[in-house]
């Protein structure tokens, strides 16, 4: 799924602020502008479009964690040292059940406001090791349509049209 999407309905299904969303860069240690954010905020055919890399997307998504449950214990903390995995649908959509402790509860009833069908084994299948035998690759239909839901959710509207236009 382009980052770029995920960035701005993330912002917006949390109505965030690009101040906001620098103070989350910087719980990372990343500095960013606002005018930065406001770029990766713009669609593609508008002036001033910047690219969101996988790795921004990321450290945005770790500003998040830590903004909405805090730092993690540092005996906790995974070896930095350990390669690091391309982002993918899957971790995206870890990292935000992670930031907004979402429980399976939360996930299905995200998912009905977005009418989308899926059973509890294959949401289950989306946190799993890749390696795992029971792991599932998140396609963009799933990520997309969870992100809707997420905004309908949090700021709900009377034209749902309004949402689906970014698809």
């Amino acid at each position: 799924m382009i980052n770029n999407l995920v960035l701005r309905r993330l912002r917006y299904a949390l109505n965030l602020r690009e101040a906001s969303m620098v103070e989350m860069f910087k719980l990372v240690d990343v500095t960013i502008k606002a005018t930065t954010i406001s770029g990766l905020l713009k669609r593609e055919q508008q002036d001033g479009f910047i690219e969101c890399s996988d790795v921004v997307l990321e450290q945005f998504l770790d500003g998040l964690i830590i903004s909405k449950r805090g730092p993690a214990d540092p005996a906790k903390a995974p070896d930095p040292s350990n390669a690091k995995v391309r982002i993918n649908n899957n971790l995206i959509l870890k990292k935000i059940r992670v930031a907004l402790e979402l429980r399976e509860e939360h996930l299905s009833e995200i998912m009905q406001i977005a009418d989308f069908k899926f059973s509890k084994s294959e949401m289950s299948a989306f946190f799993r090791k890749p390696g795992s035998r029971q792991y599932k690759p998140c396609g963009d239909q799933m990520l997309r349509n969870f992100l809707i839901g997420l905004c309908e959710k949090n700021r709900p509207s009377e034209d749902k049209s309004a949402q689906k236009e970014d698809s």
